[in-house]
């Protein structure tokens, strides 16, 4: 079903990335100063990650107002895709232990304030992400998916956005379509998977094909749509159309066994579920009831007030000033005439 412009509108968001990001951008006080003290609970346990997510998610719903909300999460103990690939994500380092307990206690606390939170056995975030916008999609809503992490820009299509969130949270965060992907990387969404795919991915311990970086795979996707129809002319014979897009060196190693394999292997982990089991999008429906969120907040020392009157149905309604003072993602499109110029923030989403 395709979904018309003032259909409802079902946020989805990244959990991890987020509590990741809250986590690093807020610096706590050391013992004893006047600030410490609002980075942990009654019980000493560290709380300045979780604030930050539900702020994230708040600040979201106050700009997008959407008709429902839903987090999803890593699971912590299983991994479909380290299974499949042992070497997935294998050099990163072990996050510290106040990051990882804040990420464990996210689901309890957001199921607690009356938001919906999901963690699938075996799967990412970004599986709950890309089924929660095949769910919406089926029933004619829109969504938005909230993350940091640039895998979800292959889900975008007529009935979904991402907010990308970077340095500087949600007043530098893109809403990304599927014009201005093409602005930025120079490749639709359909085209993504197999962009990450030719570049491969450093921060999940996936190489690319030899010399295929952003510019070159988005190069040769823009002359033969996808990287399988770039090998059909490899293998008919006609490798002089490849090497005419990405050069002679970038066509030889294209060509090779290892490459097939590096993409192959790619392709299927950068592959997100959409058929995750979720709640129906009835259940996922905001506002939630203000005492209860306030109340759950709290017991984990997190007081922020009016700051989550989109959440909570906010009574009185909001004023202008309100509203304007909610920093407010926004949509870069290039102009005519700087068509050949970096655009605000471009470098910083590559």
């Amino acid at each position: 079903m395709t979904p018309v412009p003032d259909s409802p509108l079902l946020l989805a968001v990244d959990g991890n990335s987020l509590t990741h990001r809250a986590y690093h951008a807020a610096v706590p006080g050391q013992p004893g100063d006047r600030g410490a003290r609002a980075e942990v609970d009654d019980e000493g346990r560290p709380v300045w990650a979780l604030r930050g997510l539900v702020g994230f998610i708040a600040r979201a719903a106050a700009k997008l107002r959407p008709d429902a909300v839903l987090v999803g999460f890593d699971c912590p103990h299983e991994s479909v895709r380290k299974t499949d690939y042992p070497a997935y994500k294998a050099h990163r380092a072990e996050k510290p232990a106040e990051l990882t307990s804040q990420l464990h206690s996210a689901p309890e606390l957001l199921q607690a304030t009356g938001l919906v939170s999901i963690v699938v056995t075996g799967h990412e975030a970004d599986d709950v992400l890309a089924s929660a916008a095949a769910h919406a999609r089926r029933a004619g809503w829109r969504s938005v998916l909230m993350t940091s992490d640039r895998d979800a820009f292959a889900l975008v299509d007529a009935s979904t956005s991402v907010l990308r969130v970077r340095n500087g949270g949600l007043d530098e965060a893109v809403l990304v379509t599927p014009s201005s992907l093409v602005d930025v990387y120079g490749v639709h969404p359909w085209q993504y998977r197999d962009y990450a795919a030719l570049r491969g991915d450093p921060s999940d311990n996936l190489s690319g094909v030899r010399g295929f970086g952003s510019a070159t795979a988005a190069r040769l996707l823009r002359a033969f749509d996808t990287i399988d129809d770039a090998w059909a002319a490899l293998d008919a014979g006609r490798a002089d159309l490849v090497r005419a897009a990405v050069g002679e060196a970038c066509a030889r190693n294209l060509a090779s066994a290892q490459a097939r394999e590096a993409v192959a292997r790619n392709r299927h982990l950068m592959r997100m579920r959409t058929d995750l089991p979720l709640p129906l999008l009835d259940a996922m429906r905001v506002p939630v009831d203000r005492l209860t969120m306030r109340r759950a907040l709290a017991q984990r020392g997190i007081h922020l007030g009016p700051s989550l009157w989109a959440l909570t149905g906010g009574d009185p309604p909001p004023t202008e000033e309100d509203l304007l003072a909610v920093p407010q993602p926004w949509v870069w499109r290039r102009s005519p005439r700087a068509s050949r110029l970096p655009g605000p923030g471009q470098l910083a989403l590559f």
